[in-house]
């Protein structure tokens, strides 16, 4: 995805001032989050790393402290390139200790919140450690994932606020494994539209032709890839697979080979975030919204932002059974659970549609109201003084202590 530059860059005098950790300022939901945080009022300046295989050149729009590039799933250099960061917040740590707050997306970047704080002198700085995902090194069994786990268990002891983007992950893995019962907020992966949200389709648009399933955003997943090129290969004049969006060529390096020999499959490469989603979605009769990529763990239990833009523009999601996903698609009514994940099945909800239904279900969704599925100031307002409410109860506490 690329994403064009922000207009929201009026910072209200007096606007609490918020340091934001992010692994990548190049990456989607990064911008997002600092986009929506300065359309929400808040000064914000980010202290960001890149990733060697999705960096952008484009610099960032908000003012930031470059932390150093980090490989993907390298993790000893990553730890090196964690400790020179340290030595960067060091030496920029002005804003820093000017914040009111720091929000830290993920755990490598809420351990240099954390421990960046005490290098600049504001050991209580109240930090945010925002959950996008539980890495695989934290489930893992034995002495590295105990070392992953005890480590976290450290960090959210010295953290204001736990803010997760599903319920699953504290359901299945914070509360029973992390035995974490302090506090926590939700924080879905809504789209973030800005000041102006495009219009939603009209329900009635079904097209002369194959059905289309769409797969839209980070295409990291690599069980998904080959149920939807199976699917392909089973149903050739029936199905369309389109696919949008970044490539994690590090995950599946044979992407374009593997796409090349079927007709019926095209990737139509990026998109600008969040202008061009109207245009993807439209596109698209159903959309793949299973991630399969950590089956177990961390894909069964997050919510992709794809089930919310998808949402948004009408178009019905497919989820596997078993998994937050599912639960989601099928309690809010946001489309179609497969009973296993592989192609027959897919295949199956494909050759058994009835256009009347899907209309009717496609009708349903555009009816829902839009808050649903779009991100609000109010939210990230509503998580920013809760961590500051937090902070000043735990202080309250420590003073009330003989």
């Amino acid at each position: 995805m690329t994403l064009p530059p922000s207009s929201e860059t009026a910072r209200p005098a007096g606007a609490r001032r918020v340091a934001v950790f992010g692994f990548d300022a190049s990456e989607s939901s990064q911008i997002r989050r600092i986009r929506g945080l300065i359309g929400a009022g808040f000064d914000v300046t980010g202290y960001t790393m890149r990733r060697d295989n999705m960096a952008s050149d484009a610099p960032p729009e908000w003012r930031n402290i470059h932390l150093g590039t980090v490989e993907n799933e390298r993790i000893g250099r990553r730890l090196l390139v964690l400790a020179r960061a340290l030595l960067v917040i060091a030496r920029n740590g002005g804003p820093l200790r000017r914040a009111d707050v720091a929000m830290a997306r993920n755990f490598d970047m809420a351990l240099l919140a954390v421990i960046g704080r005490v290098l600049i002198g504001r050991p209580r700085l109240p930090v945010i450690y925002e959950c996008l995902d539980i890495h695989g090194s934290f489930t893992a069994p034995g002495r590295k994932g105990r070392m992953f786990r005890a480590i976290e268990r450290w960090l959210l002891r010295r953290t204001a606020l736990l803010v997760v983007s599903s319920p699953g992950f504290v359901r299945e893995y914070f509360e029973p494994v992390q035995h974490w019962h302090g506090p926590t907020a939700l924080l879905e992966n809504k789209i973030w539209f800005g000041a102006e949200r495009p219009e939603r389709p009209v329900a009635s648009r079904r097209r002369e032709g194959p059905i289309v399933v769409g797969w839209v955003g980070s295409l990291r997943c690599d069980p998904s890839l080959r149920i939807l090129l199976d699917a392909a290969r089973l149903r050739p004049d029936t199905l369309r697979i389109e696919m949008h969006g970044n490539v994690h060529r590090h995950v599946v390096p044979d992407f374009e080979a593997r796409i090349a020999a079927l007709p019926n499959v095209s990737y139509h490469g990026p998109y600008r975030y969040p202008d061009g989603l109207g245009e993807v979605y439209s596109r698209c009769d159903l959309v793949w919204s299973q991630d399969l990529w950590q089956s177990g763990a961390n894909s069964d239990w997050l919510l992709p932002n794809r089930v919310y833009e998808a949402s948004y523009f009408g178009c019905l999601s497919i989820a596997v059974a078993g998994t937050q996903t599912a639960r989601k698609v099928e309690d809010d009514g946001l489309g179609y659970v497969l009973p296993v994940a592989d192609a027959p099945a897919l295949v199956a909800l494909i050759d058994g549609l009835d256009p009347a239904e899907t209309e009717a279900r496609r009708a349903a969704l555009l009816a829902q109201a839009p808050e649903r599925f779009v991100s609000t100031p109010a939210d990230l307002r509503e998580v920013v003084a809760r961590a500051l409410d937090e902070t000043h109860l735990s202080q309250d506490r420590d003073r009330s202590r003989p």
